[in-house]
């Protein structure tokens, strides 16, 4: 079989299923496909399904869009949706699972507190930086949640 152009999604998934101390057949039982399929999806002669690679990256306790990325299926957006940071650390190899839960879990409130939701969009510069937004119709003046 010739190589799909998909190896390093292969490679990636390998890596993943190492650091996450599953066999080959642990990971495709728990993703619910065969152990030959997964193994084509390694060597690179096979290109998955998102719905397939939504499904490897729950059993890897990693996110479907890291995937999406490696395998193409999504552009690596730079800077403001911070894909960068989150690959940097779920494929880190001196983190264990636990260590990469909490620190995803750490950057996203930072984001979050700094005015940047999961979807990268600045909502400080749409107006909404009070959280409120700028179509809520309760104030303070008027008796709101928010009133004193």
């Amino acid at each position: 079989m010739a190589s799909l152009n998909v190896g390093n999604l292969g490679e990636f998934l390998r890596e993943q299923r190492r650091t996450a101390q599953l066999s080959l057949r642990q990971l495709a039982d728990a993703a619910g496909v065969s152990n030959p399929y997964l193994s084509q999806i390694e060597r690179g002669l096979r290109k998955p399904s998102a719905e397939i690679l939504q499904q490897l990256a729950k059993a890897l306790r990693i996110s479907a869009e890291t995937l999406y990325v490696q395998a193409g299926i999504l552009d690596e957006r730079r800077g403001l949706d911070g894909v960068e940071v989150q690959t940097a650390i779920l494929t880190d190899p001196a983190l264990n699972e636990r260590q990469k839960q909490v620190l995803l879990q750490i950057y996203e409130s930072f984001r979050k507190e700094n005015g940047l939701g999961n979807d990268g969009k600045d909502t400080a510069a749409s107006g909404h930086e009070d959280g409120r937004g700028t179509d809520s119709p309760e104030t303070e003046a008027d008796g709101g949640p928010h009133a004193t």
